[in-house]
């Protein structure tokens, strides 16, 4: 069939999308240029890619989604370097999918889908710097990974409309479902996204998922929750549930039902407190803390004071324990000085020629150098070119990466260190500071972000018990899956205070104080003080989120952290706590733990064996 015959039509094209034969490890030899082309053949529209070399070919070698019967015999060993969409969604399972056939040849990657077929398209990070574009088949078949090259996603995502509806995910903000055009169901979802408020959502989507708070999601419907599952898996044989009868247990994976029935009480009046100030007065004559619990408390009201912070983070991110005694600090930080700088000789010595095959490390270079450019620079200690600040912030950030190989590094790790290395103005100091913060938030920059995921359900569930009627509001406007609260939750509402409030805020947090998950109760408090502005306006999904991220700086830190104590204090009151809410706060604890005890003898222990590294030669 030629593609000038009558019953073939040429929709759109664009050169420069190479297909990636495995995405793990995306060399020369793995990668493919081609052409993505949207065609009609005999008035059916289809999505093909063709390699440049194959261009005489008038009709792919392989169609990678078919009927039984249809195309080549499948392989089943065809690993893609990648997991599937729904890998990323805990409600459904992770088995794989068997692939669809291929050969080492590029002409036998070409592949094409009638639109009918597809199921999914989602935005994967393989290979750190390079974004690709996953196609998924009705058969649950993933295509190998797409990468434009010269851009044009946007493009091919404008000329699907005329197809196709793309619903964006409500869990996932880089996962597009794709239902017909001829279904009624939410016709205008996406539609909304091209509009003059919404062209700058796409954008930033296609760009940036981290930089972006999960923009064009609604709220999960029943049709997307159908939608999430594998095609032909078990929830499409699920028998219709009766009027009347309770929500069945995926309805919301992992929460029970919250309702409006929770009787609050008035909620209590909070004041803050003042700075710690005088550190040396909690000092013995070792130069031991006394009173640790006491410190966190004045920390919790009130912060450090700027001249102590850089001896009192050192304590609360566990670079050293509050029982350990100034000659002891001493030991560690003599061994925790030789063990920085092991690491830093690993990544120092490499040589261009031995980056060049080092994929990785050369990917995680290259977003740091870009990352560190644009972190802070307001700041004086940030500012202007050939900062030593600057090389302080890459050098650390580079270290990490030697530390937790396995996570590398992510985008918003250097906000996180920036405020770190400003306090510390020490590189040993502020690296080991780092990985202390670390380990509480790592989760969030796990690829499957299923930590973030988490997060926003827990937020959910404590704002349906303190502010149900903001809750049906924004369930209203699709925006009850909060995820305009990812960068939030992300790196710790950096963005949304100045940097001398984060540093007072982080300090806080840091105590655990006085609950787990504070930092959803100081989420609730924001929310709730723009329940004025949101009730009974005309907002809509793009307006809200656009008032959400217009409230950067202009929020009132002090004000916040005191109504976020209030919530705690009035939820702690009351009688019949959902246990889904004590589980959130940590205030549901089984009869049969004795977590304190551990917590209390994992403490001492943790001094003894850091001084004891120099005498023992430990790493």
């Amino acid at each position: 069939m030629e593609p000038n015959s009558e019953d073939y039509r040429l929709i759109f094209e664009k050169e420069g999308v190479y297909l990636h034969t495995n995405a793990k490890r995306s060399s020369q030899d793995s990668s493919i240029p081609g052409f993505i082309r949207i065609v009609e053949r005999a008035g059916v529209p289809a999505l093909e890619w063709s390699p440049l070399r194959d261009e005489g070919r008038s009709t792919p070698a392989v169609l990678y989604s078919r009927k039984d019967g249809e195309g080549g015999e499948e392989d089943t060993a065809f690993d893609p370097g990648y997991e599937p969409d729904w890998a990323v969604i805990s409600s459904v399972k992770k088995e794989r999918q068997h692939a669809a056939a291929t050969t080492k040849e590029s002409g036998q990657w070409a592949f094409s889908l009638p639109l009918s077929e597809l199921y999914s398209l989602r935005r994967y990070r393989f290979s750190l710097g390079k974004n690709f574009m996953v196609l998924m088949s009705r058969r649950g078949d993933p295509l190998p990974p797409l990468h434009f090259h010269r851009g044009g996603t946007r493009d091919l995502l404008r000329e699907l409309q005329r197809y196709v509806f793309l619903h964006p995910s409500p869990l996932d903000g880089r996962l597009f479902l794709v239902s017909p055009k001829d279904s009624r169901e939410l016709p205008d979802c996406f539609d909304r996204l091209f509009d003059d408020g919404g062209a700058d959502l796409v954008s930033r989507f296609i760009q940036d998922p981290y930089a972006t708070t999960f923009g064009g999601f609604s709220k999960v419907t029943n049709f997307f929750r159908a939608a999430l599952r594998p095609p032909d898996g078990p929830a499409h044989s699920r028998p219709p549930q009766a009027p009347g009868s309770p929500p069945q247990a995926d309805d919301e994976p992992g929460f029970e039902l919250i309702t409006c029935g929770v009787e609050l009480g008035p909620r209590p009046h909070v004041t803050r407190g003042p700075p710690l100030d005088r550190w040396e007065e909690f000092l013995d004559s070792e130069g031991r803390v006394r009173n640790p619990e006491k410190i966190k408390d004045i920390i919790f009201r009130g912060g450090v004071s700027p001249s102590q912070r850089r001896d009192v983070w050192k304590f609360l991110l566990g670079f050293y324990p509050w029982d350990s005694t100034a000659q002891q600090r001493e030991t560690i930080l003599c061994n925790k000085t030789d063990e920085y700088f092991r690491m830093k000789v690993q990544w120092k010595s490499v040589s261009e020629e031995q980056e060049m095959r080092n994929s990785l490390l050369r990917g995680y270079r290259s977003l740091i150098e870009r990352d560190v450019n644009r972190t802070d620079r307001q700041n004086t200690f940030f500012s202007g070119n050939d900062n030593p600040g600057l090389m302080l912030l890459h050098d650390v950030l580079m270290t990490y990466c030697m530390f937790n190989f396995d996570l590398g590094y992510v985008q918003g790790m250097s906000d996180l260190l920036a405020p770190i290395l400003f306090v510390t103005q020490n590189e040993v100091e502020s690296f080991w500071c780092l990985t202390g913060f670390m380990d509480l938030v790592h989760q969030n920059f796990e690829e499957s972000q299923e930590a973030m995921k988490q997060q926003l359900l827990q937020l959910s569930v404590l704002l349906k018990v303190l502010d149900p009627e903001l809750c049906d509001f924004l369930d209203s406007q699709e925006s009850g899956s909060l995820c305009f609260c990812f960068r939030w939750l992300l790196i710790w509402f950096k963005r949304e205070f100045s940097f001398e409030d984060i540093l007072t805020l982080w300090e806080v947090l840091w105590t655990r104080l006085p609950c787990e998950n504070f930092h959803l109760l100081i989420a609730c408090s924001i929310l709730e003080s723009q329940r004025g502005e949101l009730i009974g306006s005309d907002h809509d999904f793009n307006t809200i989120l656009k008032h959400i991220n217009e409230l950067t700086m202009k929020l009132n830190l002090q004000k916040v952290l005191e109504d976020a104590e209030s919530i705690y204090l009035q939820l702690t009151q009351v009688k019949e706590l959902p246990v889904r809410v004590q589980q959130v706060l940590g205030l549901y604890v089984p009869s049969s733990s004795d977590e304190e005890d551990v917590s209390d003898s994992a403490t001492g222990g943790e001094t003894q064996r850091l001084s004891d590294q120099s005498e023992a030669g430990a790493p």
